[in-house]
This record gives C-alpha cells, sequence and structure tokens, in this order.
C-alpha cells in the first residue's frame, strides 16, 4: 500500500494514457479490428505490471537494507547513493564532522590543561603532606593529613576522568599480578584504612591475569574507598580470589552500609546515588561506580554488584582467560 501511495500519480497518468489510446482506436479509426487493440492492450499491460512487480521488489529490498542499516552505529548515507536528495545528507553530515571536530579540539586543549593543573598542584600537595609531619600536635597533624588524602585522590580521579573521556587510548594490555595489583590499592588507602580501625582479610593468590596494571588499581581504588566511604561501626573489609579453568574471580566484600535492593540494579547508572543517606558524613556524586564499569567494560573485564541493606557489599570482578587472543 505505501508503495501505491507514493507512486499513484505516475500509475494513474499511465492508466489515462492507455484509456485515451483505447477510446481513439474504438471511437475515432473507422474499421479498427479491437482483436489487435486487445492483443495490444494484453501485451502493455503484462510489461506494466511486470515492470511495477520488478520496481516493488526493489524497493521492498532497499527498505529492508535500510532497516537492517538503521541498526548500525555506524554513518549510513554513504550506502545510499540512489536515494533522493542524498545530497543533502552529504553536507550535513560534513558539516556535523566539522562541528564534532572542532569540539573534539576544545576537549583535548581542556583535557591537556586539566592534566597539567593536576600535576601541577600536586607538587605544593606533596609539600604540604611533608610539612604536616613536623606538625607536634598528633589530633591535628591527623585531621590534617587526612584532607591532604582525600585531595591527594581527588586529584588522581579528576585525572583518570580526564583521561577516560578521550575513550582510554592509553590501555595497554599485559600480564599483571593480580596479588600485586591489591596490595598496591591497599597501600594507596591504607590512611583511611587505619583511621577507620579496619579489619582486613586479604587472601589473593599470585594469579596472573591479562589488563592494564593502572586502569585496574584505579577500579579497585574506588571499590575500596567506597567500603571506607560506608564504612559502621567495627567495618572489615575481606578480599580474596578464586581460580577457575577459563577465569579468575576476585570478590571484595565489606560489611558496610550496602545498598538497597531497589537501587541495586541502577549502581553503574551515570550520576545515579540512590536512597542511602551514607551515614551522613559523605554526599555522593554517583560517579564513582560509573567510572568503574566504564572502565572494566573497556578491560574486557566484567563486574557485578550484590549487597544486602545493613549487613554487606560483595563486588565481584571476572577476568576471562585472554592467552590465546593475547598471543596468537
Amino acid at each position: 500500500m505505501i508503495y501505491l501511495r507514493k507512486y499513484s500519480r505516475y500509475i494513474l497518468v499511465i492508466t489515462l494514457i492507455i484509456l485515451a489510446y483505447n477510446l481513439y482506436f474504438i471511437y475515432l479509426v473507422p474499421g479498427a479490428n479491437t482483436q489487435y487493440l486487445i492483443y495490444f492492450d494484453v501485451v502493455v499491460g503484462v510489461c506494466l505490471l511486470s515492470f511495477i512487480f520488478l520496481d516493488f521488489m526493489h524497493e521492498k529490498y532497499s527498505l529492508d537494507k535500510k532497516k537492517d542499516y538503521l541498526q548500525s552505529t555506524e554513518v549510513i548515507c554513504f550506502e545510499f547513493d540512489h536515494f533522493d536528495n542524498i545530497d543533502i545528507a552529504y553536507h550535513d553530515v560534513h558539516v556535523l564532522q566539522k562541528q564534532l571536530d572542532e569540539i573534539y579540539q576544545v576537549n583535548n586543549d581542556l583535557q591537556d590543561y586539566m592534566t597539567k593543573w593536576c600535576h601541577e598542584i600536586k607538587i605544593p600537595l606533596s609539600a604540604s603532606l611533608l610539612i604536616n609531619q613536623k606538625n607536634t600536635d598528633y589530633q591535628q597533624k591527623q585531621n590534617m593529613q587526612e584532607q591532604l588524602e582525600k585531595m591527594n585522590q581527588y586529584l588522581n580521579q579528576i585525572m583518570v576522568v580526564s583521561r577516560i573521556q578521550s575513550q582510554i587510548h592509553d590501555i595497554y594490555i599485559k600480564p599483571v599480578s593480580l596479588k600485586d595489583s591489591v596490595y598496591q590499592s591497599i597501600k594507596n588507602n591504607q590512611f583511611f584504612l587505619i583511621n577507620k580501625h579496619f579489619e582486613m582479610d586479604v587472601n589473593v593468590e599470585n594469579l596472573q591475569i591479562y589488563s592494564d596494571k593502572t586502569w585496574l588499581i584505579y577500579v579497585l581504588d574506588q571499590i575500596i574507598n567506597n567500603a571506607i566511604k560506608y564504612a559502621k561501626e567495627s567495618p572489615q573489609l575481606k578480599i580474596w580470589s578464586e581460580h577457575h579453568e577459563e577465569q579468575i574471580d576476585l570478590y571484595i566484600e565489606d560489611n558496610g552500609e550496602g545498598i538497597q535492593s531497589q537501587d541495586l540494579p541502577r549502581i553503574f547508572e551515570k550520576g545515579f546515588t540512590g536512597q542511602n543517606h551514607h551515614n551522613g558524613q559523605y554526599k555522593s556524586t554517583g560517579m564513582g561506580l560509573y567510572m568503574v564499569e566504564k572502565v572494566i567494560s573497556q578491560l574486557g573485564h566484567s563486574i557485578e554488584v550484590d549487597s544486602v541493606f545493613q549487613k554487606f557489599t560483595r563486588v565481584h570482578i571476572t577476568f576471562r582467560d585472554q592467552r590465546d587472543y593475547f598471543y596468537r
């Protein structure tokens, strides 16, 4: 029906032409043999119907192909050179590409500036940490140390966010020690773990995985940092690994505030903060787990979170065996 509506004017014109020459031969040509006219009409009709049928099938094929292309994430206008007004589509694509290139360049400049600023600000921050070590007032020293350590963590996060916005072009997958990565992350958070009096239970085998150590430690830092933020009394942190034939599993479990069941399916959404009060000490941005999931996806790993509110939160990271792919 869509095809008939699209070409109804042409079909109407052809029908009127056929009707006109039939009336001409019947009424204006004396002694015309109607058998020849009927034969001619049949031939013209068969040819016309055949053409319409073939054109309809070609149109249907093009529409089916278009539906398939619409599922793609790539630019598809160049696949349809025969479409009407395709030159307009080409023009708009080039205009939009130019605008995207300009925005991309602005973002790159901003990213470079942010990275440079973070490196520069780390110099006075490191100096402040050293100066604070000479503070003779223990309580003031601890309070200042906590705030300086937080600033250091936030700076590292800014640098990571800045890099991740560029589609993480600097990922280098290679053999990595899972145990070393876990202990490096614990070391990065040791001040807060000690300050919160965490009971640690770490049982990670010395296993080799294929990942980017820098990004993996960032993920572990975020998970451990969340356990610290939302800890309750007598906090515990358990980290262990399990080695299976096709994969290695890493578990990180705390006995903190937990996540409400209705919030659990959405924890990796950008900006989602949930309904927890976060023990009144921290204002969640909803970006931490979003960035974790994004990095994990880029690294080729998978992550799951299981939690019971006010009881525990368990993070499960799966590292699949990629040796055949890595060395082929």
